[in-house]
């Protein structure tokens, strides 16, 4: 595949190539342009020129483009799957999930945007202002970056791509060097769909060199990315330069508590839910699983009950329950850190072993709050490490100690235990008797502490790809 700038299908301006194989395999599936620093501000400028005139079509017109994007992904679904599944390892039921979730992004933030109605501060709200009324307007920012991560590309796509388009941004979509195909699929069936020429711009590069190129460059007005507390952090020092505005969901460790009364069949479902979905490689994946000490053992023994009947195989296969990491390296660190977990004192109940890039669902016991797994070590991978608890302050405790705060939930059959849980722990959202990966399009997702900047959702994102105008109309009152 070519990189999209301005309308062309390119090369890299050095022809350099970065090539793309599935995980499960190691099959070379294609390759996609290494794109250089000039290559990025070639793709800028394209931007900024077709984004005033972007900006200057209706917003219904501009909707009804982003609707025919979605009947082309719907015409073209199996085949969309099939790629992500390919090159990212994800099983096909789940490729097949994702693949269906961009009419409802599409379709809501096109509907929130048309029913964005702006504000009317009456005259005489305040002494002085008596003649005088003010209107408020959601006006473009200009050129959206988008750096968005292998886990769940088609997902953050439609989060961040119609929500930009829909306000009159331009967009340059920076896929992961990972798995790009099916995001250059997506951009260009964007301009199949109608959107005008450099108004979709889609280049793939490595993050160090491409990145880094987007984020410093001044013409950029927003840079919304999700990916690791380092790749933010590094994205928000480049962007301090131009005071380019930044919208940043990074890691979790998300705290899974259990209490005694908890119902525990639910407990397990929604373990392997939150913690085993897309092989444990989810940013509000539970990562963290506190247990009462009464029912410790019940759940460990439950939890191992329940992965040996889950059929790890190649993503491909329509009875997959498991896929594969997205590399071997992947695979490597999160075997490396079940490693250093298990010399920190921890006990292996169950997995731990790897060939390739796959990895066993794997279950730790023993693990104590002072471990590195049970603060700011985040594994990104089918990591189920248990520590036990006697009271919910010290759970809290537990949970509270992270830098991370995404999200983090609790599972009790009392409320006011449950809200006592929910309204301590230190995170953007905290979900009652259900694990913490839960995220409806509509809800505004965000981190707190090094988890994130922002709130993504279609009910906030709209506010965040658009500046504020006030227009006054002074004295216009008898």
């Amino acid at each position: 595949m070519k990189n999209l700038i301005g309308g062309r299908l390119v090369d890299a301006s050095d022809g350099k190539v970065i090539e793309i194989t599935n995980p499960a395999t190691g099959e070379l599936i294609d390759t996609v342009p290494n794109a250089t620093e000039q290559d990025v501000d070639m793709c800028v400028k394209e931007a900024v020129k077709a984004q005033k005139e972007w900006a200057k079509m209706p917003m219904h017109e501009r909707g009804d483009i982003l609707y025919k994007f979605v009947d082309l992904v719907e015409a073209k679904k199996e085949e969309l799957a099939q790629l992500l599944s390919k090159e990212t390892g994800k099983p096909i039921k789940e490729a097949r999930g994702e693949i269906a979730n961009t009419r409802s992004f599409v379709y809501g933030y096109v509907e929130k945007a048309k029913h964005e109605y702006g504000n009317v501060i009456p005259a005489g709200t305040e002494k002085g202002q008596e003649k005088t009324i003010q209107m408020t307007f959601q006006e473009p920012l200009g050129v959206v970056g988008c750096i968005i991560p292998f886990n769940f590309p088609c997902d953050l796509f439609g989060q961040k791509v119609p929500s930009a388009l829909i306000m009159g941004n331009s967009v340059i979509v920076k896929p992961s060097t990972y798995n790009p195909l099916t995001l250059h699929t997506y951009c260009n069936l964007m301009m199949e769909a109608g959107v005008p020429a450099g108004v979709i711009n889609c280049i793939s590069g490595d993050g160090p060199t491409t990145g880094e190129a987007l984020a410093k460059h001044p013409m950029v007005n927003l840079m919304t990315v999700t990916g690791s507390t380092a790749v933010g952090s590094e994205v928000m020092a480049n962007c301090a330069k131009n005071i380019t505005h930044v919208m940043l969901e990074l890691g979790g460790n998300d705290a899974f508590i259990v209490m005694n009364d908890a119902d525990m069949d639910l407990v397990i479902d929604e373990m392997v839910w939150g913690r085993l979905y897309n092989t444990g490689q989810v940013c509000c994946a539970s990562k963290r699983f506190l247990v009462q000490k009464d029912v410790k053992d019940e759940f460990i023994r439950k939890a191992v009950e329940r992965i040996k009947t889950l059929k790890v195989a190649m993503p491909q296969q329509e009875d997959a329950d498991i896929g594969c990491l997205i590399n071997e390296k992947a695979a490597i660190r999160v075997q490396d850190q079940i490693k250093k977990t298990l010399e920190q004192g921890a006990k292996l109940v169950y997995g731990g072993r790897r060939n390739g890039a796959f990895l066993e669902p794997t279950v730790l016991d023993n693990v104590t709050r002072d471990m590195d797994v049970m603060k700011d070590m985040e594994i990104f991978g089918p990591v189920i490490p248990v520590c036990s608890f006697d009271t919910v302050e010290e759970a809290i405790e537990i949970a509270n100690q992270s830098s991370y705060g995404l999200c983090g939930n609790i599972m009790t059959s009392d409320m006011k235990t449950a809200f006592k849980v929910a309204n301590a722990l230190e995170v953007g959202g905290a979900v009652i008797n259900g694990a913490s990966f839960f995220r409806a399009a509509e809800m505004p997702f965000g981190g707190w502490k090094h988890s994130g900047i922002g709130n993504e959702g279609i009910s906030t994102t709209l506010k965040e790809m658009s500046r504020t105008k006030t227009i006054v109309l002074k004295n216009i009152l008898d």
